[in-house]
């Protein structure tokens, strides 16, 4: 059976936000890229969020991602917003990865 692409992204996005999430290596390689990983990851939450549109998967998680974009300027606040993304994103994953009957 062929995976859809919104399943596929939704697995790319979970393990890019739990990797953002390990206390101070994702702080670190955010800040190291001056903040463009933020910007990447709004841009692959965006396009992940278009193809949950197009191909009916949970949408939550791609919208959280979005929101943890804009938000995880602040150090403390981001950490537990890429945690909770990932974590929202991992389910999200699973269930869009399910065979249909």
């Amino acid at each position: 059976m062929k995976m859809k692409i919104s399943a596929a992204l939704l697995w790319v996005s979970a393990i890019a936000e739990a990797f953002l999430a390990i206390p101070f290596i994702g702080g670190s390689f955010v800040l190291s890229t001056g903040y463009a990983a933020l910007g990447f990851m709004f841009i692959l939450h965006a396009v992940t969020l278009f193809f949950c549109f197009r191909e009916y998967s949970p949408k939550s998680g791609p919208i959280l991602g979005l929101i943890t974009s804009l938000l995880a300027w602040f150090p403390l606040i981001g950490w537990a917003l890429h945690l909770l993304s990932a974590i929202v994103l991992f389910i999200n994953a699973a269930v869009a990865s399910r065979p249909r009957i």
